[in-house]
């Protein structure tokens, strides 16, 4: 007598958690549909129809597992053999101490991986409702861009007014348009290969008369439903940042420190960096500059930047409204939704921010997705550990009342125990988390294939 086969497990949405999901529910061996709305359906941050497209920026941020809890997280997730992970290290360009990444490389390396694993079917349709009662095992991965109607009918299940924020996307340009004449490559403190951002200095009356352009320029116009969607802290647009004061922008994105005008011989009064933003060089993004402003007012305002006076932009920026759940009320600590356990979230979608927490969330989701349809048990990962960490926070350890997007940081993780030396907690932490990582798995994680 032979086993029945086993049914598949239907991950809705072909980001990068749906991605890190649907790979990890193929790698314990459960057959995995796949599907992807775009191009059948579009978004309004989208421009290509690859799975695992970067529509922000294209870094994964710091990449130091000793003393960086979104570091430690990558850290975490290679040994949990992610995809993301792996396809982000393929693809990498300098960025300091930063993991930056080609982001047409990136999505495509994903995609061709899942394609070429046979336990994965991919289907471009859109999911436009609550998924059909006989789909027993479903990841919900469709982020902050959720189609209308699949958001609607959550909204409607759940009894939820949905939570929403607004994201920002900064500009791109093209690197031989950039006067290197007036710009210098340099990493602040000389971090990574110690020049690996393109700098614009500005003077102080040139600073504040920029701050200026930002504030009186035309800014994108909310509708009326939209007037009180608040935007998440770590990703405001740069005007937004500059309405809270005029000095704010010169201790924020665009602090001076730990850089020097190779020009001048002096530290510049504030600094716009650029960074590279594919593996050939030929573009770069304008670091912490997501912006609001209309599309021929950020030409006009960012060619006051010295160096950028003849800026040619590949992509201007936007902004878009994402959406998530209220995760601690609506999910249980495998994130399934309590109302109808047959569906589990991942992603943005639960109220973390930012691509690597989404991608994390898909690799947990995947493989308690898998367990479920092996029969398995399956303990979440501990809370000492940055998978487990993010994962408490949005299940419970973060208040319903009050809860907002987050990223990974080492103030969600338990405390040492016993007395720590100040400077020896984040490393203590990471230590920690590592070898609670590896009790977790089970046995070293083999390498993606």
């Amino acid at each position: 007598m032979t086993n029945a086969p086993l049914s598949p497990v239907h991950v809705i949405g072909g980001g990068l958690a749906g991605s890190e999901a649907a790979w990890q529910i193929s790698r314990q061996g459960v057959p995995v549909v796949l599907h992807e709305m775009r191009p059948v359906r579009g978004t309004d941050a989208h421009s290509t129809d690859g799975l695992a497209e970067l529509v922000c920026s294209n870094s994964f941020r710091s990449d130091d597992a000793v003393s960086n809890a979104v570091g430690l997280l990558h850290e975490e997730m290679r040994r949990a053999g992610s995809l993301i992970m792996r396809a982000a290290d393929a693809h990498k360009v300098p960025a300091g101490g930063a993991l930056a990444v080609d982001r047409d490389g990136f999505s495509q390396a994903v995609e061709a991986a899942l394609k070429a694993q046979p336990l994965v079917e991919i289907r471009r349709e859109e999911v436009a409702g609550l998924p059909p009662a006989d789909w027993a095992n479903v990841v919900v991965a469709t982020g902050p861009l959720t189609s209308p109607a699949l958001a609607e009918a959550i909204r409607a299940f759940t009894g939820e007014d949905s939570l929403s924020f607004f994201d920002a996307i900064a500009p791109i340009v093209h690197r031989d348009s950039i006067d290197m004449a007036r710009a210098w490559y340099q990493s602040r403190y000389d971090k990574g290969d110690g020049a690996d951002y393109i700098n614009c200095a500005m003077d102080r009356d040139q600073y504040y008369a920029f701050i200026d352009a930002l504030l009186t320029g035309e800014k994108t116009d909310f509708k009326q439903w939209e007037k009180d969607t608040p935007y998440f802290e770590g990703c405001l647009p740069i005007e937004v940042m500059a309405e809270r004061g005029p000095d704010t922008l010169s201790f924020g994105p665009m602090k001076p420190v730990g850089l020097t005008d190779p020009h001048t011989g002096r530290r510049p009064f504030a600094v716009v960096q650029l960074r590279q933003d594919n593996a050939l060089g030929t573009l770069y993004n304008l670091v912490g500059f997501q912006t609001k402003l209309k599309h021929a007012e950020q030409t006009r305002v960012f060619r006051t930047i010295p160096g950028l006076e003849n800026a040619v932009f590949a992509r201007l920026g936007g902004l878009h409204r994402n959406t998530f759940i209220n995760s601690p009320r609506l999910l249980d600590g495998t994130l399934r939704l309590k109302a109808r356990p047959a569906l589990r979230f991942a992603g943005q979608v639960t109220g973390v921010e930012g691509y690597v927490e989404s991608s994390a969330m898909g690799l947990i989701a995947g493989r308690f997705a898998a367990a479920d349809a092996l029969g398995l048990p399956l303990s979440p990962p501990p809370a000492t550990t940055a998978l487990g960490a993010l994962l408490n926070h949005v299940t419970g350890g973060a208040d319903a009342k009050t809860f907002q997007p987050m990223n990974v940081n080492f103030g969600l993780f338990p405390p040492l125990v016993g007395k720590v030396r100040k400077g020896d907690r984040k490393s203590g932490m990471s230590a920690r988390a590592l070898s609670d990582l590896g009790a977790w798995l089970g046995e070293p994680a083999a390498a993606a294939e």
